[in-house]
Parts: C-alpha cells; structure tokens; sequence
C-alpha cells in the first residue's frame, strides 16, 4: 500500500447554509460593538434626513401656491426651503461621518477575518494540503475578505437604509391617503419579492458556477508556475498553455452566460419600477383632481419616486452581488467550519524530550477512508540516541513511519510515545519542535539565507545562525554569494542548488538542537563532491541524537546501529548492515545485491 493514498473523496466542500453565514458575519460585526451601534445610529439619522427632504420639497410647493393665490408672503415657502436644505446638508454630513466610522470598522474586521481564516488553513492536516490545491485556496482566503465586505455593505448599508427609507415613507402615505400608501407598499414589496426570487432562482446558480470557474483559474496558475521547471524540463508550455486555455474558455462561458442573467434581471426590475411609478402617480393624479391630494403631495411622491428610483434599481445588483459574494464567502465558512483533522487535545502540554526514545506500540492506522491499513498492530522501539536505517521499496510504510512520528496524521488506535509521552497528549507545536527533519528536497521560503536558516529557532542570532552553516557545510557555498547569509533564495529556493538547499536544511535541523533528526533521502540525488560535504555534516548533525535515516541508496545508512528492512507496513527484517547481509534469503541482501550490480 503506498505511503502516497489518498482519501478516497478528498475534503468534499462542507454544506454551507445561510444562517451559517450569518453566524460568522455577526461575530465580526459584534467584534467592534460600539462602532457597530453608532453605525447603526448614524444609518437612522440619515433616513430621517432622506425622508425629510420629500417632505419638505412638497410643503415648500404647498406654501408657494398658497402664497401665489393668496396674494401672500413667502416666509413660510422660505422655511420649507430651508428644512429642504439643512436635511440634504445633513444627510451629506452624516454620510461622510458614517464613512469614517464603517470603514475603521470594516479595515479591523477584514483583517481580523483574514488572519483567523490564514490560522485555521494553516493547521489544517498534511492530508488536507496534500490534497487542495494552493493556489484555489490562497484565492479563496482573499476573495472571502472582500465577499465580507461586500456582504456588510450591502445589509447595514444598502438594505438597512433602504428598509427604513421604504418603511418611513409607507407609513407617511398611509397617514396621509391610505390608498396610495397600500398601493405604493404592496408594489414594493412585489418588485423587491420578485427581483429576489428570480436572483436566488435565475441568476445565483449561474453566479456560482462563474465563480467555481474562477477558482480553477487560480489554481491552474499556481499549478503550471509552481511546476515550471518541469513545464520547461519537457518543452511542455504549449501543452500548459493549450491546458490553460480550456480552463478560461470554460470560465468565459460561464461568466457570459452569469452577466446575461444579470441583465435580464436588470430589464425585469425596470418594467417592473416603471409600473410601480405609473401606478402610484396615477392614483395621487385621480384624488388630487377629487381634491383629495394637494400640489405639494403630488410633489411628495415624485420626489419619492425619483429618490427611491435609483435605490430599488440597485436591489437587482445588490442581489446579484451578495449571491456572488456569498458563494464566495461560504468558502471561508467551509474553512471555519471544518475541524481541524488533527487537534490539540484541551489539556495538551508542552513535550518535555529528554533521550529521545520512540515506541510505536500496537499501531495501526489507514489512510482516509482506505478499507486495508498501512500499519496494522505495528510495534517498535527506538532506543535514546540510537541511530536507525529505514529501508524498503517505495510504498512499504517508510514515509508513514515518518509522518506519524510527526503526528501529521492520527493513528486509529495503539499508541505512539517519545521519551513515554504519548504524543496526542501533547501540542504538535511542541512536538514538532523535537523533531528536526532533513527533507529528499527542501522547500525554502523567497526569504534570505539567515531567514530560511533561523526558521528553526526564529530568536537564534546571527553569530548562533553563521554557527549552524558552518557546521551543515552550507558556509562553503555562502561566502562565495555577494550578500552572504542576506541573499535572498527565490521562491521554494529556486535559485539555489539541490545540494545548498540540502545544506541549508541541515543547518535548520543544528539550530533547532532537537533530540531527534530524520533524514528524507537526505542524498538521494547528489554528487559525489556535494554528497560528502553533506554526509560529514550528518555524521556531526547525528551525534547524541536518535537519528532516522530513510534511504533507497544502502551506502547511506551501512553504519547504522540498526536498520529496520519495511514491507507492506511491516518490519520484515532489522539488523545491522552485516547482520542482514548474512540473510541469503532476506529482502535487503536482495536489495543490496541489486545496488551493487547496478554499479558494476
């Protein structure tokens, strides 16, 4: 079984419901309460503003034509003049206000969700990583903090103040006639009523899909770039190129096909406003001319009308845009919401590793959801200091062996102790502390070289980091760099050598001074110059510390106190290199014949 089987449906995304994503909107709105409410308060000031300014139009109307026939002053006419400015000052005012207060609110809320949401991917499993693709995640994190945003503007902002506006106005007009007012609040919530459905219904499923698209975009990028040694290795880029193609094509469908619907929800609002407008106006025409409805009535409602107009149009693209956004957020609900698939138990403490003993005892454990375990009542001790050789062919439980140790993944049941800790009942922080490991292929941050080096121990000086190259071997290579130790390595260390990145490694795992290293085919495929180098830097790496040494090449790890020989998730064979050489029948004298005729 190989060490490399996934899950047999890897990571489904979690279903994501409404109140899901209410649920996690309102912690961050409540996570600023006192701007949250004075936002809310503000919000109120200007739909009095807003409603004030009809009003005011239409008394200013009323007292112009009574002045006019009665021959009288215009002082009053004056004052409605004036109430209909300072409500349009005001409303300017606490607009600008409000946005102050809103964007200091939205900045620490978008911040706050982006680093929670970057803390809960981080801890997701191994597994987890190894089975999503990066580049569809990283857009999905950075897209969830605008779809945020988005979502918040459109309920405290948009339909807030258009609820109370609409409430407002409706309850004027039913005071003062009724008709018009039933008339004007049963064609409002008819136009918003169907401008929802056929968003929820017509437009959202196509909006979900655009942006499903748009996510493989991301991750078809960060695949073909992160890989492009390999792309240019095989003189693919056409082949990449012809695969990225078919991508956007099936993006660029999918989004036409989403603006389209968009469109037609925009015409349907139209038609459905201009009815609301003839409708209402007419009736106010018919009780004006029974003199049910004065001048300044009339002036009301079309100023009503020609306020609120542009507002309801929006619905449809506020609508619109929080179906998108919230497709978009569920991603960061699903984030949220996931476990984590290893976890700390609540009363974990820190390791405390002394020798550096490791017991696997009766260990068994199953990838996923596989039906046939790696590891099934697996038992071994490591004795403190002990230097040990895994061998076996690719798929034997070498890795597994690696990645329990780590506790990358949680065993089904039996127990795994360092130093008689159990090491589900510590933090993985801690316990991953403990153990430095040497990778087959070092993957280093677009960081500098004292950077890269101190990330084992991110307080080390720049004395104890210079230390550490020099015993890995890496100074060899550094001093001939323009910027030494502050040269920066490139992305995944690209602009460095297999053999430097190893080196670089290795002096990770000194400046970590953990009790326990594990070498990845630490020299798998390296010169015989660098290879040296790298081997020397072992043996000094190695000394007083349990050592775990994974190897194809049997050269490496002759010298071991034991060598475990893997097959099928178990130790078929454990000896020393001489030992099992005297095995004419054992797996690794087979695998040690089979090297050297290679060579000869």
């Amino acid at each position: 079984m190989s060490g490399l089987h996934k899950p047999l449906r890897p990571y489904p995304r979690l279903k994501t419901t409404a109140w899901d994503m209410f649920q996690l909107l309102g912690q961050y709105w409540l996570r600023r309460p006192v701007r949250f409410a004075l936002s809310c308060l503000i919000v109120i000031g200007m739909v009095v503003a807003d409603i004030a300014m009809p009003m005011a139009a239409g008394a200013m109307v009323d007292r112009i034509v009574e002045a006019i026939i009665g021959d009288g002053d215009m002082s009053a006419a004056h004052t409605a003049l004036f109430i209909f400015a300072a409500a349009g000052v005001m409303g300017f005012t606490l607009r600008w206000v409000h946005s102050r207060v809103w964007n200091g609110m939205a900045a620490g809320n978008m911040r706050e969700l982006l680093a929670d949401t970057f803390e809960r991917v981080q801890r997701f499993s191994s597994d987890w990583h190894a089975n999503t693709f990066a580049g569809a995640t990283v857009r999905k994190v950075t897209r969830g903090k605008w779809a945020y945003d988005n979502m918040s503007d459109i309920f405290w902002i948009h339909f807030l103040q258009l609820g109370l506006v609409v409430g407002g106005i409706t309850l004027i007009m039913l005071l003062r006639f009724p008709i018009v007012g039933i008339l004007f609040l049963v064609t409002v919530i008819l136009y918003i009523a169907i401008s929802t459905w056929l968003a929820i219904k017509y437009v959202r499923p196509a909006n979900v899909k655009s942006a499903e698209a748009d996510s493989a975009i991301g991750a078809s990028i960060a695949d073909s770039i992160t890989n492009n040694a390999a792309v240019k290795a095989f003189g693919a880029e056409h082949r990449e190129d012809a695969l990225f193609r078919n991508v956007v094509g099936r993006w660029s469908g999918l989004a036409q096909n989403s603006w389209n619907r968009g469109q037609d929800l925009a015409a349907v609002q139209q038609l459905l406003w201009i009815g609301l407008q003839l409708s209402t106006i007419y009736v106010l025409i018919e009780l004006a001319k029974a003199g049910q409805a004065s001048p300044g009535d009339v002036t009301f409602v079309l100023t009503v009308n020609f306020m609120l107009g542009g507002r309801l149009r929006q619905v449809g693209d506020h609508i619109r845009q929080l179906q998108r956004t919230s497709s978009e957020f569920a991603d960061v609900v699903d984030f949220h919401k996931r476990p984590e698939q290893v976890k700390d138990l609540d009363q974990a403490t820190e390791i405390a590793p002394k020798g550096g003993r490791i017991e696997f005892d009766h260990v068994t454990f199953a990838y996923g959801q596989s039906a046939q375990a790696i590891y099934q009542d697996f038992s071994i001790d490591i004795r403190p200091g002990e230097r040990i050789g895994l061998v076996g062919a690719s798929g034997a439980g070498k890795s597994t062996f690696v990645k329990l140790i780590q506790r990358l993944y949680d065993i089904d049941s039996g127990e795994i102790r360092i130093d008689g800790q159990g090491i589900d009942k510590v933090k993985q922080a801690s316990l991953r502390r403990a153990v430095a490991i040497v990778p087959q292929d070092p993957l280093l941050f677009h960081r500098s070289l004292a950077d890269n080096i101190a990330y084992a121990r991110p307080g080390a000086s720049l004395e104890e980091i210079a230390e550490a190259a020099r015993k890995a071997r890496a100074d060899i290579f550094i001093r001939q760099l323009d910027y030494g130790l502050d040269t920066l390595v490139g992305e995944r260390g690209i602009k460095l050598s297999g053999g430097e990145r190893q080196r670089v490694a290795i002096a990770r795992a000194f400046l970590a001074d953990s009790p326990i290293v594990i070498f990845d085919e630490a020299t798998s495929s390296l010169d015989t110059i660098t290879e040296k180098h790298i081997q020397d830097a072992m043996a000094e790496l190695m000394d007083g510390r349990t050592t775990i040494i994974i190897a194809h090449r049997l050269s490496t790890v002759r010298d071991v106190d034991r060598i475990l020989v893997f097959d099928n998730g178990s130790i078929v064979e454990q000896g020393t290199h001489k030992e099992l050489l005297e095995n004419p029948d054992g797996i690794y004298r087979a695998l040690h014949q089979m090297q050297t005729d290679a060579v000869s």
